[in-house]
């Protein structure tokens, strides 16, 4: 199975990158191929100017880095999205990806009667996120239900890819290395949960 990791935080020190690296490790050591788009190590330009977003809508060819974007996503099985949630959302630059690379006529397109066409329906996708704030709190005031839906239902449901889960991780402000290693091997024993050994590789 083909995973595209998309990570989004600028700290190579941070537990994002950690988590990062032992998705990655865990499914390769299971037999998966994994790519990585480390977003900021990239460069990556969020601004979806006017001139791209007409030629989008016209149905001309996006931009070499778009294409490039997009072919990793039509080369994956799976789609696996890495960062932390910051003023009740995600960074600036995965919100910019998502609205270059999940373009009109790639990600979704709409039938002459105005119905929705769904075109990552081949496509699995997981979400990670760490946030510093109290779960609990998160929990009471909708906050957890929220990112879930506005990132699931809202983008990856909206474009057609099966969700197999959503780990949200709060408390991190105040977490301790004990306390962060077991969401380590929480994250572990999930990914192994969700995708099973691929024999094909062998």
């Amino acid at each position: 199975m083909k995973h595209l990791i998309i990570y989004a935080h600028p700290v190579q020190e941070s537990f994002n990158h950690r988590i990062c690296q032992t998705v990655q490790q865990t499914l390769e050591k299971s037999g998966h191929t994994v790519a990585v788009r480390d977003l900021y190590a990239l460069n990556f330009d969020p601004v979806l100017s006017e001139q791209e977003m007409a030629d989008c809508y016209a149905g001309e060819a996006p931009k070499e880095e778009v294409l490039k974007e997009q072919q990793y996503i039509l080369d994956a099985d799976s789609l696996i999205f890495i960062y932390p949630i910051w003023w009740a959302g995600m960074p600036a630059i995965l919100k910019g990806y998502i609205d270059r690379v999940f373009s009109y006529g790639f990600a979704y397109a709409y039938n002459e009667d105005g119905q929705l066409i769904r075109m990552l329906t081949d496509k699995h996708s997981l979400i990670i996120n760490t946030h510093g704030s109290s779960a609990a709190h998160y929990d009471q005031i909708g906050m957890t239900d929220g990112l879930r839906v506005t990132a699931g239902a809202g983008i990856l449901e909206f474009v057609g890819t099966q969700p197999v889960g959503h780990l949200l991780f709060g408390d991190m402000d105040d977490a301790s290395e004990a306390q962060k290693e077991q969401i380590i091997e929480q994250i572990k024993t999930e990914l192994s949960a969700m995708f099973a050994t691929d024999d094909s590789a062998s």
